[in-house]
């Protein structure tokens, strides 16, 4: 005798279904970009009714930053397993980590679609706002620790370590950005590359501070 269907629906925990709509919102502004924030087309993604998402998030910007925090700390969460990858020293971690931002899932042009829609919100949506006070851009905390571990290395101070982690930052977002706009101007590899001389020319050989 054959196994018996399984039921059409399953009965989940509310946090299972939470978790469902977020993802269905990850997917869905990922697939369809700003059409994407349609709660109905949310709700179909998820298989529930579009009262189960009013039931479990108090407006659409809520939801929206709730799947910015998700969807931030899962790229996080590859930068970091790339880290973590990598051998022990300092030099070899922040490589890891820029080869990852310029690697699969990262340069995914999906990926960019829901960056986009995020961006859009933070004027209007006070949620996002503070979503991207705690989460970052999807590095989290993480160039700002491996930076400040190789410019230690290289016994130089808190302060241009932070300067270091800002000058960065703004190369991989402004490179990043770059190939997903026009992926034929440059490979992944030469941005790797323009990523790793900054750090020999500019943040390793800044001069010491003086007292």
């Amino acid at each position: 005798m054959s196994a018996a269907r399984r039921p059409r629906y399953e009965r989940r925990s509310a946090g299972d279904r939470r978790q469902a709509l977020i993802a269905a919102a990850i997917e869905s502004l990922k697939r369809h970009g700003h059409e994407g924030l349609s709660v109905r087309r949310v709700a179909a993604r998820a298989g529930v009714s579009i009262g189960l998402i009013n039931h479990h998030f108090p407006n659409k910007d809520a939801l929206v930053a709730e799947s910015y925090r998700q969807f931030s700390r899962q790229l996080a969460a590859g930068f970091q397993a790339a880290v973590d990858r990598a051998p022990r020293r300092p030099r070899a971690r922040l490589s890891a980590f820029i080869a990852a931002v310029f690697s699969k899932p990262n340069l995914d042009p999906q990926v960019l679609t829901a960056w986009v829609v995020f961006w859009g919100l933070f004027r209007q949506s006070p949620e996002m706002r503070r979503a991207h006070r705690e989460e970052g851009r999807g590095y989290g905390a993480l160039p700002g620790l491996l930076v400040r571990d190789l410019l230690k290395e290289a016994g130089k101070s808190r302060f241009q370590a932070r300067l270091a982690t800002i000058g960065l930052t703004a190369m991989l977002d402004g490179l990043w950005l770059e190939w997903c706009l026009d992926p034929r101007g440059f490979r992944p590899a030469e941005a790797v590359a323009l990523c790793e001389d900054w750090i020999d020319r500019v943040a390793l050989k800044a001069a010491p501070e003086t007292a």
